[in-house]
């Protein structure tokens, strides 16, 4: 069993900068790749970086790529996503979910269905 607490969301004006936090509890996080998604409100759920087990492998929606970070800390069981230079559009409730072994050859990363474990989400608003 795998929980996830995201935290560190907020309301920013655009061009600023957040760190949001997910924290995890489970034995199998230090060897599961990670996801970021978001969903802003009247929108489908969308993929926004993924970073694999030991951090050395990341992806990225085109979106948020150049301003967006993903990485993690197996050692705090936590993985992060930071965000700069942020737009409006960037509003949404984002999302950590654990990318599931068993859906790796059944769906692509960019697809929720393939991620196990979801958090309850942290609210981003990004003024303008």
């Amino acid at each position: 069993q795998v929980q996830l607490v995201e935290s560190g969301g907020g309301l920013v004006q655009a061009g600023g900068s957040l760190r949001l936090s997910c924290a995890a509890s489970g034995r199998t996080f230090s060897s599961s790749a990670m996801g970021w998604f978001r969903q802003a409100p009247g929108k489908e759920r969308e993929f926004v970086a993924r970073v694999n087990w030991n951090g050395s492998s990341t992806y990225y929606a085109d979106s948020v790529k150049g301003r967006f970070t993903i990485s993690r800390d197996n050692a705090k069981n936590t993985v992060y996503l930071q965000m700069n230079s942020l737009k409006p559009e960037d509003t949404a409730v984002y999302y950590c979910a654990r990318d599931s072994p068993g859906n790796s050859g059944r769906y692509y990363y960019t697809t929720g269905a393939r991620y196990d474990y979801w958090g309850q989400g942290t609210q981003v608003t990004v003024s303008s």
